[in-house]
């Protein structure tokens, strides 16, 4: 049986609440995505669904359980290391894009570049601008692109190391119905091409594309 992409057992996590009693945001999750899932997480505001997005990149670490992506243990590792996996195997993307305001998108697809060095990078970089009909804005800065646009440029970010697992946090959440329908391809594209996506959504047709549907 081939290990799956993405493994998380028994993981909980508790933030402290506002009178000082803990919050509970995971208790117990287990969860698996193998090469080619594309699986969409939902459920309402606070029950924890980007809580485990970020437990699952290794951007928080959880109060118990393992998670594992591409067979290696996220947080039995130190901090580099850890540092080290998300950026072979693991590529956000979030519904405010984080994009580098002063950087021109060329150089925001860069950007991961600056954790793992890559052969061939500018080539790579343009030909993921221009699959995502971008090449004619490579050099403008995100207050000059569109709301569609900074979220191809910040997708063609997440894909330009090559990662394995995709995690994206509503990232159709800003968007008109074309431009999530775009997004929503090329996550489809990218799941069919072998790799595992995670998506937090709240939107119906956002789940809908999705292979299997987890209910928080």
């Amino acid at each position: 049986m081939i290990d799956p992409i993405l493994k998380a057992t028994a993981v909980r996590k508790s933030f402290a609440g506002s009178n000082g009693s803990p919050v509970t945001a995971l208790n117990g999750v287990d969860l698996q995505a193998q090469a080619g899932n594309f699986v969409a997480l939902r459920g309402p505001s606070g029950c924890g669904k980007s809580t485990l997005l970020f437990v699952a990149g290794g951007l928080l670490r959880p109060d118990e359980g393992e998670v594992e992506v591409a067979g290696e243990n996220l947080y039995g590792q130190g901090a580099a290391k850890r540092a080290s996996i998300r950026a072979n195997y693991v590529g956000f993307v979030f519904q405010q894009f984080h994009l580098v305001p002063y950087l021109d998108a060329l150089d925001n697809v860069l950007a991961p570049t600056l954790a793992r060095s890559m052969a061939n990078a500018n080539d790579k970089a343009s030909s993921l601008l221009e699959a995502f009909g971008l090449s004619d804005r490579r050099h403008h800065v995100p207050a000059t692109l569109s709301v569609g646009e900074q979220q191809r440029v910040a997708l063609a970010r997440a894909l330009l190391l090559e990662p394995k697992l995709l995690l994206a946090d509503e990232p159709t959440g800003n968007l008109d119905p074309e431009n999530a329908e775009s997004i929503l391809s090329h996550l489809s594209a990218f799941a069919e091409a072998g790799g595992a996506v995670l998506m937090v959504t709240h939107d119906d047709r956002a789940a809908e594309r999705a292979s299997h549907s987890i209910l928080m």
